[in-house]
């Protein structure tokens, strides 16, 4: 009665209940170690995991770079120069523990500083072909929408970033959301998106 049950084996089960929390009560402090000791053990797996990781980046760091700026030098950017800086924490996260940063410089002789801060319009759209560019030929996705890449660029420049969304395009499904001719002209298929108002509405 005092336990709300009606039969004699619920009050076995209950009994076997109580046992166990006491038993695990008292050896609370040997789980906690043991749970410790797995815990320094997953830390320490981590650990090595992003020391491996990081070296690998650094070992590619230097190819990527030559990379780009040859990319660069061929989209009318002789002097451009563009470097990548990983600097480690001691945060995890999921990419590993490490922060990037990306450095670019446009002319001869102008020191490198934050990408976000002395990149034009024209010069980020380009460099950023010219990562797709290098990124496409390795990575496992199929399909690519570029949405207006070739903003802030024209004339012949635009005409090479045609040529190199071409060459993409033979290993990737490329869709380029674009307003220029010279990038239009290389594609196999178009579609053109206009808008209407009809009834006060604005129909796409």
């Amino acid at each position: 009665q005092k336990h709300r049950l009606t039969f004699v084996e619920q009050l076995i089960e209950l009994k076997d209940d109580f046992h166990t929390r006491i038993e695990l009560s008292s050896s609370f402090a040997v789980l906690l170690d043991e749970k410790q000791k797995l815990i320094d053990e997953k830390y320490k797996d981590l650990e090595e995991s992003v020391a491996l990781l990081n070296r690998n980046r650094l070992k590619i760091l230097p190819k990527i770079k030559a990379e780009v700026e040859q990319i660069l030098k061929k989209l009318g950017m002789p002097y451009a120069q563009f470097d990548i800086e990983i600097s480690e924490s001691k945060q995890f996260h999921i990419n590993g523990n490490t922060a990037v940063l990306l450095k670019f410089s446009a002319n001869t002789g102008s020191e490198m500083q934050e990408l976000s801060k002395v990149a034009s319009g024209g010069e980020l759209s380009r460099l950023m072909l010219a990562v797709k560019y290098i990124t496409a030929k390795s990575s496992q996705v199929n399909i690519l929408i570029f949405d207006e890449i070739d903003s802030g660029v024209s004339g012949e420049i635009a005409s090479l970033m045609g040529d190199m969304m071409s060459d993409i395009s033979n290993s990737n499904q490329l869709i380029a959301i674009s307003h220029l001719p010279q990038i239009a002209s290389r594609s196999k298929t178009h579609l053109k998106v206009i808008k209407n108002v009809c009834k006060d509405e604005t129909i796409s």
